[in-house]
């Protein structure tokens, strides 16, 4: 597949009052759209525009959208009411919507109609497009829509405004071939696309010297990567090759599917210096029924071999997992087999959801939808049964020392640091700020469920 560059040049950025002009980007969802809004305010800056928090003092806002639950969708639509005031104070302010929320079918049009307010909606495939549209919104007068239907090559070099610190993201693909029957992301996505090999070692070399420590390598299946390059290229090789870059201390990536995780993979991770040993492995559900009803790929059986795998080869690793309760069709005896399933494993930690019907997906219209009333009761199960789980597994840390990357001052409390362990635990410790950035040794203290409290041992 063809890559493509781009280039944006800079733009008449000050504003009738002689200063320049001011962004402000609101994102919703993933951190794949975390990544996306770093993208988009790099554009923008490039364009000669400057960053600034307050939405009352833009000249340009954009809803960088997620449209995975109805919940995130329900927040865009507030917001997107709460800015007509803004218009009506300021006309010659440009709002934006785009994302995941208006590549959906249709609703790039209901946003126009029930928000004229908004000056140019665009999706996820011609995220590359937003100087054009901006200077088509103040050429035209009109609300922009631009919405590409089907997904397109590559777009590299583009500029990104990244936030100062520790971690950065990389993202190395785009879309989903998965079709979980709950999902909306391969219609908002697209099919998978992989970067090159050079252009994801380039970036990360660049973030390496800068000073970043950590990358998170992005995809929403990362075990999928390389499958269509030519000549096809696999995950665990480019960790390899990530493994060798001078300066990176770690690498951690999400997220992986079940279905296509490798012993290889396994392999590499084990003997890798950089890659963590943190295996977040989304299950969904611990039933056969429900796993084939949500088009999973994989049995409870296939996933407990390939946790127990994990475990054997790299016995201190911490695996955590996504879980959905209330499936359509999800019987008692399924529920009963997720707690087994959890309880077997014993995650570190695990991400729990209701599910929620999302329109245009095949699971929204199947028979045997479960009453909130049941869902309520199965989220409250599941909560507890993972949450003493995670307790006692924090527990079992008291008394060991682990390195820790420390990652900033803590925001519940200014007087401590915060960092997290190579599983992805986080801990807090006192020290000098100027700890920040480094790793070090940590002898943990105490445990709670979200975190562990630790005493500065040395550093690395």
């Amino acid at each position: 597949m063809n890559k493509r560059d781009m280039k944006i040049d800079n733009r008449d950025s000050i504003n009738p009052d002689g200063k320049r002009f001011r962004y402000h980007v609101s994102t919703f969802g993933c951190q794949m759209n975390d990544r996306d809004s770093e993208i988009l305010a790099g554009m923008l800056e490039r364009m000669g525009y400057e960053k600034t928090g307050e939405m009352n003092d833009s000249d340009i806002i954009l809803l960088n959208t997620c449209c995975v639950r109805e919940t995130a969708e329900n927040k865009v639509w507030g917001r997107i009411g709460e800015l007509k005031a803004l218009k009506s104070q300021n006309p010659d302010l440009i709002i934006g919507v785009c994302g995941c929320m208006p590549q959906q079918p249709e609703v790039g049009e209901k946003i126009r109609r029930r928000a004229p307010h908004v000056d140019i909606i665009f999706g996820t495939h011609n995220m590359h497009q937003l100087p054009k549209l901006i200077d088509r919104v103040r050429a035209e007068r009109k609300t922009v829509v631009d919405i590409w239907e089907n997904e397109v090559d590559i777009v590299e070099n583009l500029p990104s405004k990244r936030v100062a610190g520790v971690k950065a993201s990389v993202t190395i693909m785009y879309g989903c071939n998965n079709f979980c029957t709950y999902c909306i992301v391969p219609f908002v996505r697209g099919r998978e696309r992989s970067r090159n090999f050079p252009d994801i070692i380039r970036e990360v070399g660049q973030l390496a010297g800068e000073g970043y420590k950590e990358v998170m390598l992005l995809g929403q299946n990362v075990n999928s990567y390389g499958k269509e390059l030519k000549p096809p290229s696999d995950f665990a090789d480019l960790l390899l090759a990530l493994d060798k870059i001078d300066g990176l201390a770690r690498i951690r990536y999400m997220t992986s599917h079940p279905r296509d995780f490798t012993d290889k993979l396994i392999e590499v991770i084990a003997e890798s210096k950089k890659v963590c040993e943190q295996f977040h492995l989304p299950v969904q559900a611990g039933g056969n029924n429900v796993l084939k009803r949500m088009n999973r790929g994989y049995t409870k059986e296939r996933y407990l071999e390939l946790a127990a795998k994990i475990r054997a080869k790299i016995p201190w690793a911490g695996i955590t997992t996504d879980l959905i309760v209330g499936f359509p069709g999800e019987t008692d005896e399924d529920f009963a087999e997720t707690l087994d399933l959890i309880q077997t494993v014993r995650f570190d930690a695990a991400f729990t959801f209701v599910y929620n019907k999302r329109s245009g997906t095949p699971a929204a219209e199947m028979p045997d939808q479960i009453p909130d009333e049941v869902k309520k009761s199965r989220i409250q199960k599941l909560i507890a049964v993972q949450n003493s789980i995670s307790q006692e597994k924090n527990l079992a840390e008291v008394g060991r020392t682990h390195e820790v990357l420390v990652e900033g001052v803590n925001k519940g409390e200014p007087t401590l640091l915060e960092g997290r362990t190579r599983t992805n635990k986080m801990v807090l410790l006192r020290g000098e700020k100027d700890l920040i950035g480094q790793i070090v040794y940590v002898n943990i203290i105490e445990s709670g469920t979200w975190h562990l409290d630790g005493e500065l041992v040395a550093r690395c």
